[in-house]
């Protein structure tokens, strides 16, 4: 027998060689029916994996990420099968799951694939799913594995598996499909009920443009027809509301190829929106106790060296900047955090005057590949809402406490009401991806745990989501339309106080290392912008849209008046402006209400003789004829009851 531990500390014995889905079925037969995959001991494993010794089992069904993982990577061994039947001669590469479904990259030869070919690709693939096919994992040499990929003549495989351990590879086998895989799988096939084909994109080959041209085929699946249809639906209020098309829309930012791909361009409205968005957070660190400050768009690259980030992003960067002097480089700044430690060095500090909290909006550049540019949310220089919390050990707890109170009221303000805590933590597995001592990241991650608990925060621990220089708390946040996005961050760094030399005077006379707490509420601005452009569809909140009103005379002899009404609103401090284009009253309704304007202003006859205004929310609710002082108190109403005081 073997002594089987579950999530909630209850243990339960089995025979040796059990599977997780005996166990289930021992729980109850109707989780033994939705279990779809497993870990135990902290390794993915299949639902019929036989379990030989004591350990933590973990079961995973539809509702779990781990869940969702497990089928979507054994829906995309499916797709390769049907590419496969269908395009004879192509070679396979990889195929993982990834957020929303998965993928395969394929060396097509001479086919091709498009949007026609995507039925064709479906039907065979529901025909793989209904034949109930087992999904097998199975053990390989090095030295078979390899035969068999040279028997399959396919050079991307071998080269995988070129630079794994012997012992450490196994194929999985279905039906009559085989694949080179480190497992985590559904039990079989017909749990596949609904597949459907995205779209089609080029790939580079391990993601180097220098490689060969791969084709990449998205896909998603579910195991009822009605998830699918339901997320069709929600992939077509995606398009309506995405974030490059209402930015164009409204007129808030572009590109320019003269400029460089990935380097947005704000335009007036795009540019106010942002300023709006900048000076509320300014007011509430303020009330927060923190100091602006203002860091260069360069460094040398000394600087990066010494915070490790040229070690760890320097692919990722711009390429240094050589001034005439020689062996003298510099660097587009990456991060802003190496600055401010330096400002923090720039004079010397006692435990008095700690804790010292600075803030900054600044811009940073990465170079991301052309391919993974995408609007504001993958771009080449963007402005992050940053600021760095020096402060001693003592102070950690209450400092940390206190942004995540600053993170919830931004969150709340922008109407990000549905979110969940991620406390990422290192991989313990792979020291390689990290820097600075165990110990210390240790009471880093236990720092974090603390303060979440202690707020009572909804959070998840996910190991291997942690910064390289130290563990973090993210902001998991859903949007309208039950969207996934990470916004915000607080971090918590004992490594780049140790690399900077960062020291204060403590009570007792001596030199002492102070903490450093990394923040960012926002994450970037561009980031933001996008994402809260997608969550209210460009209907902003109240506070933050650029006009909150536009005035609509309806003929020449009402503009005078409508002029008037619009200097009173501004004097009522109402952001808005006057459309007295010569189009009829019923085209100009219809352009304010497609430019999203919150209040729409007619004034005609009956207005300049009542010395009213006729008022139309955007949406079409008709508020009739009221005073700009009315207007004015509603506006109020709707902001103080959106933005709370910090």
């Amino acid at each position: 027998m073997i002594e089987i531990t579950l999530p909630d500390g209850k243990t339960v014995e089995h025979p040796k060689g059990s599977t997780p889905l005996d166990v289930a079925r021992g729980i109850s037969e109707g989780l033994a029916r939705n279990v779809i995959s497993a870990r135990f001991n902290n390794r993915k494993v299949e639902a019929a994996t036989p379990l030989e010794e004591d350990g933590k089992l973990i079961l995973y069904t539809w509702r779990d990420e781990e869940g969702k993982k497990a089928f979507w990577h054994s829906s995309s061994h499916v797709l390769a099968q049907a590419l496969e039947e269908l395009y004879p001669g192509i070679k396979l590469t990889i195929g993982p799951a990834i957020d929303n479904g998965f993928y395969y990259d394929v060396d097509l030869g001479e086919h091709t694939i498009s949007e026609k070919d995507f039925p064709a690709i479906e039907k065979k693939a529901l025909e793989i799913a209904r034949g109930k096919h087992d999904f097998r994992m199975r053990e390989v040499s090095k030295k078979d594995a390899l035969a068999y990929y040279k028997d399959e003549r396919n050079p991307y495989k071998l080269e995988l598996i070129e630079n794994l351990e012997d012992g450490d590879i196994t194929f999985c086998d279905h039906d009559t499909f085989t694949d080179l895989c480190r497992g985590g799988h559904i039990p079989n096939t017909g749990l596949i009920k609904a597949f459907k084909v995205l779209n089609v994109a080029g790939a580079y080959w391990r993601g180097d443009e220098n490689r060969p041209q791969l084709t990449r085929v998205y896909g998603i699946s579910f195991p009822k027809q009605k998830e699918l249809t339901e997320y069709l639906h929600m992939l077509e209020e995606a398009k309506k509301r995405d974030h490059r098309k209402l930015g164009k829309e409204l007129e808030l930012f572009t590109f320019s190829h003269k400029v460089g791909q990935g380097l947005p361009l704000w335009l007036p409205k795009g540019a106010a929106l942002r300023e709006r968005l900048e000076q509320f957070l300014k007011k509430a660190q303020k009330k927060a106790g923190y100091e602006m400050v203002v860091t260069p768009h360069i460094g040398q690259k000394e600087l990066y060296v010494t915070s490790g980030h040229y070690a760890k992003y320097g692919e990722d960067s711009f390429q240094p900047i050589h001034t005439p002097r020689e062996d003298e480089e510099f660097l587009l700044k990456p991060m802003n955090c190496p600055h401010h430690c330096e400002i923090f060095n720039a004079t010397p500090v006692s435990y008095r005057d700690l804790p010292k909290r600075f803030a900054e909006f600044g811009t940073v550049y990465r170079y991301e590949q052309s391919g993974e540019l995408h609007g504001l949310t993958r771009v080449r220089g963007f402005t992050q809402d940053d600021a760095h919390i020096f402060c001693t050990h003592d102070q950690l707890d209450e400092e940390f406490k206190n942004v995540i109170d600053l993170s919830l009221y931004v969150l709340g303000s922008l109407g990000f009401e549905n979110f969940t805590a991620q406390v990422s933590i290192r991989d313990p597995e792979k020291p390689e991806k990290y820097i600075g001592e165990v110990e210390n990241w240790e009471k880093a991650e236990a720092a974090i745990i603390h303060a979440a608990t202690e707020k009572g925060l909804d959070f998840v621990i996910e190991p291997g989501e942690a910064a390289f220089y130290g563990p973090k708390l993210d902001f998991m946040v859903k949007d309208a339309l039950g969207r996934q996005w990470q916004l915000g961050t607080i971090q918590v760094d004992y490594t780049l106080p140790e690399r900077f030399d960062l020291t204060y005077k403590g009570s007792d006379n001596e030199l002492h290392r102070p903490v450093m707490i990394h923040r960012a509420p926002f994450g970037s601005m561009e980031r933001f912008v996008a994402l809260l452009l997608e969550h209210t569809g460009g209907n902003f909140p109240l506070w933050l849209t650029p006009q909150q009103a536009i005035v609509l005379p309806v003929s020449e002899k009402h503009e005078n008046y409508a002029q008037k009404v619009l200097n009173s609103l501004e004097n009522h401090e109402i952001r808005a402006l006057l459309d007295a284009r010569s189009e009829t009253v019923g085209k100009k309704i219809r352009e304010a209400e497609m430019g999203k304007y919150p209040f729409m202003i007619i004034v005609g006859d009956q207005e300049m003789t009542d010395g009213t205004i006729s008022v139309r929310r955007h949406g079409g609710e008709d508020l009739g004829s009221i005073t700009v002082e009315a207007l004015s108190g509603l506006v109020k109403e709707e902001i103080n009851s959106t933005l709370k005081s910090f």
